[in-house]
């Protein structure tokens, strides 16, 4: 006999993870990140830049302008959260800690409606463990609260997750509109008034954070598998009903993409071997561990599949569309950020049917990797601090010169809180906890948080070093001070800004205190910054009669990142 399901479940096994250790888990993991650092390079100060700029009445809201430039970056949502935050927040608190709070409460609400999308999935009929000849089964609320744990725990730990949502960008706005949806096509068939609108407010923010085909793809494929899924799952008409709910919010947001011309095709197949091979690369680390328990999952619950298993295919649906549009629009890491809800519901369905072994394995070399990672962690910050070892500090000080290092009481803290609750995991992981079915997972995510901690505590100045402009900057600005005569550029000095990104455009302004002006407005500017080799032609192009080459800034991290100070002859 072919039995129903393979989880086989008793009651002892669906012990509830302790409600205060998830909820430290996820402050600590959510806090950290958004405190004590500049924007970082890349669409994070992009963002912040626009942000500022509507904040300050200097741009128009709806059609915001940098420069002249609008944004690179499609979607005016987290743009218009974080303005918000700094109208409402920034006379109290730095522009910088306001523009992220929204960004906080979003990561929150990610990993709590992940939690639910997954507490909804286990209630499915075709997902409830055997049911024993003489009782003592898990019962369904127990067992889908042991798995939800777990499919939080799974998210938590997948490596790919910890940057990019701590990122104040339309990547975090994106990432938890899909996890709404994801709840509400889980849950629709059993309530409708929070899964409705979560899936309206899923579906239109994925919309204004520049991703309305995505939208359409996920809302679509949802209201098809609600309709097609298996009997168990509900009447026909609560199918039904749910299909016709999914889909009208769904064309509602195609409706309101295509009024204000929010479509954007960014298709970008890889043109060589090497980016085709970089993609199964990205795979290996990004989605790290969940994509070992996914695999196993699809494995031993395959005869459910043909079955049309709500709990099997919704997740199949999200994760493969995100692993779709990683193949085709670039940058594919960011694409593939919206499939870990996706793949962390997928990997929390192997928990019940992993064997002591498997178990054994995963948590030995979860323990191996992130203890010799902490450790590694702790003694590159102690070289930083004190010189010794003196290998580890010499590397330092080469691939980040000029940096200077500062004891800081409060980080220093919080790493060693991080570090010792670390060793308490393991304790009571080695102890003899066998039952509860989300223990494979509690090292994972114990792990990766620890890892995250450490790094925005311990290293945090020194990534802030190397990944923000800052630096850059104030090299800039001390090349331009030196060549007029040691006298400081002033606010409205025009400085043209010739082959420079978004980004830096922004950096420029905000940390800089320049005004960056366009190269069609460069007749107005007695300075001039260029970056040969994002344009090449124009700056060869420039006159050498109008323009004298005073500096060229490299950045202190990178060699190879070059920029050139040029100062309007006879000025």
């Amino acid at each position: 006999m072919i039995r129903p399901t393979p989880a086989i479940v008793a009651q002892a096994a669906v012990r509830p993870l302790p409600r205060w250790a998830l909820l430290l888990l996820c402050a600590a993991y959510v806090l950290a990140g958004f405190f004590g650092r500049d924007p970082w390079r890349g669409d994070d100060m992009q963002a912040f830049g626009f942000m500022r700029a509507m904040a300050l009445g200097q741009t128009d809201w709806s059609a915001p302008l940098l420069a002249g430039q609008p944004p690179e970056t499609g979607g005016l949502l987290p743009l218009w959260l974080g303005a918000g935050a700094m109208r409402l927040l920034g006379h109290g608190l730095p522009l910088e800690i306001a523009s992220r709070i929204p960004f906080i409460a979003l990561l929150a609400l990610t990993l709590f409606a992940a939690w639910h999308a997954v507490y909804h999935l286990a209630r499915s009929p075709l997902a409830q463990p055997v049911a024993f000849a003489f009782g003592g089964e898990a019962d369904p609320h127990g067992y889908a609260r042991a798995i939800a744990d777990g499919g939080l725990l799974a998210l938590i730990a997948s490596l790919g997750l910890a940057q990019f949502s701590h990122e104040a960008t339309s990547n975090l706005t994106q990432l938890a509109s899909t996890t709404l949806l994801l709840y509400a096509a889980a849950a629709l068939r059993r309530h409708r008034a929070l899964p409705g609108v979560a899936a309206a407010a899923g579906l239109l923010g994925l919309t204004l954070s520049g991703a309305p085909t995505l939208a359409v793809l996920l809302g679509t494929g949802s209201a098809v598998l609600a309709l097609t899924g298996d009997g168990r799952d509900g009447p026909w008409r609560t199918r039904l009903r749910s299909a016709a709910l999914l889909l009208a919010f769904t064309a509602l947001a195609a409706a309101w993409a295509t009024w204000h011309g929010l479509w954007r095709w960014r298709i970008a197949l890889p043109g060589s071997a090497q980016e085709w091979l970089a993609i199964p690369r990205l795979l290996l680390w990004f989605i790290w561990p969940t994509w070992l328990l996914t695999l196993w999952t699809l494995w031993r619950w395959r005869h459910l599949i043909a079955a049309r298993a709500h709990h099997l295919l919704l997740p199949l649906w999200f994760g493969g569309v995100a692993l779709a549009v990683t193949c085709l629009v670039a940058p594919s890491d960011r694409a593939l950020l919206q499939g870990l809800p996706a793949f962390a519901a997928l990997a929390a369905f192997a928990l019940p049917t992993l064997t002591r072994s498997v178990s054994a394995i995963i948590d030995w070399f979860t323990l191996l990797f992130f203890s010799v990672a902490a450790i590694t962690v702790w003694v590159i910050w102690l070289a930083v601090q004190t010189g010794i070892p003196a290998t580890p500090a010499a590397n330092v000080a080469r691939l980040a010169p000029g940096f200077q290092s500062h004891f800081a009481l409060l980080p220093f803290a919080a790493a060693l809180a991080g570090t010792i609750a670390w060793c308490a995991l393991v304790r009571w992981r080695t102890a003899r906890h066998r039952a509860a079915i989300w223990k494979s997972l509690v090292l994972p995510a114990g792990g990766a948080a620890l890892g995250w901690v450490l790094l925005m505590t311990l290293w945090l100045p020194l990534l802030d070093y190397g990944r923000s402009y800052a630096p850059q900057v104030a090299l800039l600005r001390q090349a331009i001070t030196e060549a007029n005569a040691g006298a400081p550029p002033r606010a409205n000095d025009c400085v043209a800004g010739y082959g420079l990104d978004q980004p830096l455009v922004a950096a420029l302004i905000y940390q800089g205190g320049l005004d960056v002006a366009a190269p069609a407005q460069a007749h107005r500017c007695h300075w001039a910054i260029v970056d040969p080799d994002a344009d090449a032609q124009m700056f060869e192009a420039l006159p050498p009669d109008d323009w004298q080459q005073v500096a060229i800034v490299t950045r202190p991290t990178d060699r190879r990142d070059q920029l050139t100070v040029l100062r309007r002859a006879g000025r």
